[in-house]
């Protein structure tokens, strides 16, 4: 159902690589390479993120409980994302853990620009 998410930045270049680097277990390239917007993904057909500097050209701005998630598969997997991200410059924004007992398992990021990641496993 979802086919992309658009996130702002002030620093393209920066941006596509830290998704780059931290979603390539994944087996994700950079799919369209233009000065202003960059699309990361496996191909077209599949949910890609994108970075993009602003239409307007003003500053980007994170929005208040905007978030999107991404579920590698197990909790293991989710602290080994978690990790990589901060290595690759992110800020913690929720450290991972048992969120709900028995049913959600998550970790929180903000990245270069202040987007929140969550990386969670339902179960």
């Amino acid at each position: 159902m979802i086919n992309y998410i658009t996130l702002g930045t002030k620093d393209i270049e920066a941006s596509a690589q830290f998704y780059e680097k931290l979603l390539e277990d994944f087996g994700v390239k950079r799919l369209v390479n233009m000065d202003r917007i960059k699309y990361i993904g496996k191909n077209m057909k599949e949910p890609m993120v994108a970075v993009c500097i602003p239409y307007d050209e003003q500053d980007p701005h994170p929005g208040n409980g905007n978030m999107f998630a991404i579920a590698p598969g197990s909790k293991e997997k989710v602290d080994a994302l978690y990790n990589k991200a901060i290595s690759l410059g992110a800020t913690c924004d929720g450290e991972p853990g048992q969120r709900v007992p028995k049913l959600f398992y998550g970790a929180y990021v903000r990245d270069l620009d202040g987007n929140k990641i969550c990386f969670n496993f339902f179960g």
